[in-house]
């Protein structure tokens, strides 16, 4: 049986993580292939970029975390946190006209891996992933944000469509701001406790 704490991070973490992909480069990168190959190799090909990402930013994260006290972590997530939420809640336009350029001579699965390890490497998601690790239990924290993170491809494959023609995409950088900004005030709260 899961611990109530695990699944609370691993929660938190997949509510953050997923609110703030939506609409996101990853999920566009997902939305532009599936329209042209078969849907299994792009979400095969994301889901292996998350899991190598994710376990990047867990480890630095876990791993800056024992060096520096908790106190000062808390801080660094507070602030990083309320910076990602100003940037959300400030987003004026769409992305959505972004184009997505697929590398020739590659299969689709790999294709898609390529693109999102270079598109998603030190993006606001994988900071996140960091920072919580920094300031929770790194497995739980993983295990949230890689399956959020596959989650929100496979809407980008399946649906990401229909989701962003009955949603305009600045609501959901909205929700997205206000998320960030709640867990920054955690943070912060937890660095003054």
């Amino acid at each position: 049986m899961i611990p109530p704490e695990s699944f609370s991070v691993s929660l938190s973490t997949f509510t953050l993580i997923a609110l703030a992909e939506i609409g996101d480069k990853s999920q566009l990168v997902c939305i532009t292939l599936a329209a042209r190959h078969r849907h299994w190799p792009v979400l095969l090909g994301a889901a292996m970029a998350f899991l190598v990402l994710n376990a990047l930013a867990v480890i630095f994260g876990a791993g800056v975390a024992a060096w520096v006290p908790e106190q000062v972590t808390a801080v660094i997530v507070a602030l990083l946190f309320g910076a990602f939420g100003i940037h959300a809640l400030r987003t004026q336009h769409d992305d959505e006209s972004e184009e997505v350029v697929e590398r020739p001579g590659h299969g689709i699965f790999f294709t898609t891996l390529l693109l999102i390890l270079v598109a998603e490497f030190g993006d606001k998601t994988q900071i996140a992933v960091a920072g919580l690790a920094g300031s929770m239990a790194p497995l739980p924290v993983w295990i949230g944000a890689t399956t959020a993170l596959i989650m929100v491809s496979a809407l980008g494959v399946w649906a990401g469509r229909t989701v962003l023609q009955r949603f305009p995409l600045l609501w959901l950088h909205r929700v997205s701001g206000g998320v960030f900004l709640l867990f920054a005030l955690l943070a912060a709260w937890r660095a003054l406790a």
